[in-house]
């Protein structure tokens, strides 16, 4: 089973390629208090049709190079 994850996109300046953040929220061991984390991962796109800002799912898959390892699915409303 691939993983999937939902974020925004944060840039499109290369090609085939888009930068997408991903937050979630961790919550402190002793102080229990809930706080965002967020991680940028690169994806591969077929389609140069993503615009920043959109809101994305990308999937796991083959490495496409060094540190894409990750393939824009759909866009979410």
């Amino acid at each position: 089973m691939k993983r999937k994850l939902q974020g925004i996109i944060v840039s499109d300046k290369m090609e085939k390629t888009v930068v997408v953040k991903v937050e979630r929220i961790k919550e402190h061991p002793k102080y229990k208090r809930r706080y965002k984390v967020s991680k940028k991962y690169k994806a591969h796109i077929k389609e140069g049709d993503f615009k920043i800002g959109d809101k994305v799912v990308i999937e796991e898959c083959r490495p496409f190079s060094k540190d894409k390892k990750w393939r824009v699915i759909k866009r979410v409303k």
